[in-house]
């Protein structure tokens, strides 16, 4: 899920950014100091969306830079228990798909891609499904349920399910309709 979180903090405008406008530094020094950070509260953050007040700078004696009080909106992506969420497969191993899933990545454990028997094409790199012949290949769309998340600072793991109705590749899910309309 993408959250906008309103955040107070003094931030640290560097001497080379003092000639620039104080909101545009501001937001520069945001992003350096925020952007593709992981917190286990707020997720990944993706970005400063909006510096919305700046109060008055103040100097520190010994350091060059601007410490300023500053109210801001960041952008961020938390995964939350049984999401549905769209990615692309990225990658398949002998073990599962791995999805990319906004601003982070989950792992499909191949017990979870359909329900159906599944085999795993080394040479070609997908999975096959023995009774329904159902592919999932690299590239592929899919609908997944995010059932297991663990957020760590040096190591994060989401586990996604596909075998639920309506969840998959998406050209399975585009087939079930035709099936049902004809």
């Amino acid at each position: 899920m993408y959250y906008l979180i309103e955040v107070e903090d003094v931030i640290r405008v560097p001497p080379e950014k003092l000639g620039k406008d104080v909101k545009e530094a501001i937001r520069e020094s945001v992003e350096e100091k925020y952007s593709d950070r992981l917190d286990k509260r707020i997720g990944m953050v993706l970005g400063c969306v909006e510096v919305e007040e700046v109060k008055e700078g103040k100097i520190i004696p010994g350091d060059p830079g601007v410490f300023y009080k500053t109210r801001f909106k960041l952008m961020s992506f938390k995964p939350e228990m049984h999401e549905l969420v769209r990615g692309e497969v990225i990658d398949n191993t002998e073990f599962g798909a791995f999805v990319r899933i906004g601003a982070l990545d989950g792992l499909v454990h191949i017990s979870q891609i359909m329900d159906d028997f599944v085999s795993y094409d080394e040479k070609n790199s997908v999975f096959l499904g023995k009774e329904t012949k159902k592919t999932l290949k690299e590239g592929d769309l899919v609908r997944a349920r995010i059932i297991s998340i663990s957020l760590k600072k040096d190591e994060n793991k989401i586990g996604l399910t596909m075998r639920q109705p309506g969840l998959g590749s998406l050209t399975w899910i585009e087939e079930e309709k035709k099936k049902k309309k004809g």
